[in-house]
């Protein structure tokens, strides 16, 4: 697996270390597109831990947590097989990210035997006792002053999956190991706006959520050393393709150093011929980019991320109408700034939808006839 630098993404990977480092679970939220994938796997990285954590990081362990790898799971299953499905899955990432169990010594095969009790089927109990034995599971690791952090990619999946008993089990057992576990969300929407927009019962699921109130980070774009680090790496990778600076200069701006969006133009940088110094800020160019299919995939994927009330907003706002002021539409558009997809222009009091491509795809493809 490729590794990037240790200065990659460093203003959200120093937040979240610091989060961890205070022994705080943390919420990130980002449209699609981001570069989500890279982020995780960047802060999964042990060295990185040690960069920024130091001697602590001997004794720390991010667990990712992906819901696609879940079980099948039938929509007519028990609140208990459910969340053991739940259990099954964190026990597995935890036995999976720990193997060969060095640090357990002598007490590995009593970690083997409780991880096999979890997916004993023949116990008629198994899918009751599978937070007991997941339980049992972590005490092995958190007795050894080992802090564990679950990280949750595409949170909103693990929402649509789980009941709400799943949430108030983990929330347990945070509360009894406060300065050894703790959890990171990664999340398209503020988790609120996710409960609101599933109908889940807040009440029920609000003690596991409120974990997340106190620490959001919105990720936005790459920086620019980032930005700039990506399309050297595909300069190197395709050495036959002859791009010019200025044509890097200008996917750098029409692209909002969106990763998945960087990646999409890049290959289609010969396709729009040559770049000239005044063609950087070309909208002609920008039109001509958002037309091309992998690009506008990306844009999609964008779209597809945001809320109704958001892409009415953007709707508005690319049609260069006033829409009436409402607390909702009001809501929309700060979530819009943070996500860096709305650009506030005070001194004109306008707003400018970023970055120049996905305008023009919503321009061409969403308001299209």
């Amino acid at each position: 697996m490729r590794k990037n630098p240790l200065h990659f993404r460093k203003e959200e990977v120093n937040y979240v270390m610091q989060r961890w480092q205070a022994s705080e679970s943390c919420s990130l939220v980002g449209v699609g597109s981001v570069g989500k994938s890279n982020l995780l796997q960047h802060l999964a990285d042990e060295d990185v831990q040690v960069h920024f954590m130091g001697d602590r990081a001997k004794n720390f362990k991010p667990i990712m947590i992906d819901p696609n790898l879940l079980g099948p799971i039938d929509s007519g299953e028990t609140e208990q097989i459910r969340c053991w499905a739940g259990y099954e899955l964190m026990m597995h990432r935890l036995y999976l990210s720990f193997y060969p169990f060095d640090v357990l010594g002598s007490e590995v095969s009593s970690f083997i035997d409780v991880y096999q009790a979890l997916q004993d089927g023949t116990n008629p109990l198994y899918a009751y006792m599978g937070l007991r034995y997941f339980e049992l599971g972590l005490e092995f690791f958190l007795r050894r002053g080992i802090q564990l952090v679950f990280m949750f990619d595409e949170f909103e999946e693990l929402f649509r999956q789980m009941p709400p008993k799943f949430f108030q089990t983990l929330r347990g057992l945070r509360d009894n190991h406060k300065s050894r576990l703790s959890f990171l969300a990664f999340s398209r929407e503020p988790i609120p706006v996710m409960v609101e927009k599933m109908g889940l019962p807040e009440l029920l699921v609000e003690p596991f959520t409120e974990l997340f109130t106190d620490n959001v980070y919105y990720v936005g774009p790459y920086n620019s050393v980032d930005a700039q680090a990506m399309v050297d790496r595909l300069v190197q990778r395709n050495p036959q393709q002859n791009i010019s600076n200025h044509a890097i200069e200008f996917l750098l701006r029409a692209s909002g150093r969106y990763a998945g969006i960087l990646r999409a133009g890049f290959r289609s940088l010969e396709w729009l011929g040559n770049v000239a110094p005044n063609d950087i800020d070309s909208q002609f160019l920008v039109d001509k980019l958002a037309s091309r299919r992998p690009v506008q995939a990306e844009c999609e994927t964008i779209w597809k991320s945001l809320t109704d009330i958001e892409q009415q907003v953007l709707k508005f706002v690319a049609r260069q109408k006033v829409e009436d002021s409402n607390a909702e539409a009001e809501r929309a558009v700060a979530l819009l700034v943070q996500k860096r997809l709305l650009l506030v222009d005070h001194q004109r009091q306008s707003l400018h939808i970023q970055p120049p491509v996905f305008y023009s795809y919503i321009q061409k493809v969403i308001l299209r006839p």
